[in-house]
């Protein structure tokens, strides 16, 4: 090999490695945000099972949560920016693939693309929040139930808009119900440095996990199953967002202990993420 070539290779070898840290940091920083959110969403649903109406569990309500902390302003944009570190992640993924031996499929490429496309909106919700005078204003984004009445009244307002949120929502539903059986399964062992891990982190890894997962699985499998009853109805106002899905679970004949329950698992998945944080492998 001449001495170009190996230039060549050598140079190609740091741009690698560059990237390779680049989007590790930006992963780490995404999934620790990540967790925040619904650590804090979990909290916060805890305190709506015990009567405090007023609170919105869902990012908004944790962004604003954040926003009256000491520091809140320096808090937002650290969330922001490590959302958007999972939005740059994301898109690492989509374009170079991921870990794992099916990590460049066409299927996986495009499951990136989609979360990346989540997550920019996600972190800009949030940016815009910091931003905002006194800390931003309009909850991160707003409202989750409101955004989510307003989308499905306008996808039932176009030409097959029943079968268009019917179908989103029975997506959403198997969506829900793909992710709490991942969960109990314990298929994120798959994504884990568990050679780095000691048995003590490894079981608090699998109690996050798998109740954190289901706990998550459950409530998009709610969320879904409240946009067919809209389309089914034909009525926007029976979609409902993560505020109003989490309070859903206090109707029931449970009582508020289903949403404590709802809400621990939501707690745990939050510590899940920072487990992930620094064990998963990107």
């Amino acid at each position: 090999m001449n001495a170009s070539a190996m230039s060549h290779t050598t140079r190609l070898g740091a741009e690698r490695a560059a990237r390779g840290s680049l989007t590790e940091g930006a992963a780490r920083a995404g999934l620790a945000a990540r967790g925040v959110i619904y650590l804090l969403v979990g909290v916060l649903a805890v305190q709506v099972a015990f009567g405090d109406t007023h609170q919105q569990a869902d990012r908004g309500g944790a962004v604003a949560t954040l926003a009256r902390q000491p520091f809140g302003a320096v808090l937002l944009w650290a969330l922001g920016l490590g959302l958007a570190g999972m939005a740059v992640w994301r898109l690492s993924e989509a374009v170079f693939g991921s870990v794992g031996k099916d990590g460049r499929s066409a299927r996986k490429r495009l499951l990136a693309a989609a979360r990346c496309v989540f997550y920019v909106f996600v972190a800009y919700s949030v940016l815009r929040f910091a931003a905002g005078p006194h800390g931003g204003g309009g909850g991160g984004g707003g409202s989750s139930d409101t955004r989510s009445r307003d989308v499905t009244a306008r996808a039932l307002a176009l030409p097959g808009g029943q079968w268009l949120v019917g179908l989103a929502g029975a997506g959403v539903v198997v969506a829900g119900v793909w992710v709490g059986a991942r969960a109990v399964l314990r298929h994120y062992r798959r994504e884990l440095k568990l050679g780095e891990m000691t048995p003590w982190a490894r079981r608090l890894v699998d109690v996050t996990g798998v109740g954190g997962g289901a706990a998550r699985g459950l409530v998009f499998a709610a969320a879904g199953a409240f946009a067919v009853r809209a389309a089914v109805d034909y009525k926007p106002d029976r979609a409902k967002g993560l505020d109003d899905t989490l309070r859903s679970f206090a109707d029931t004949p449970l009582g508020p202990w289903l949403l404590v329950c709802v809400a621990t698992g939501l707690v745990l998945f939050g510590l899940f993420s920072f487990a992930l944080a620094r064990w998963r492998r990107v």
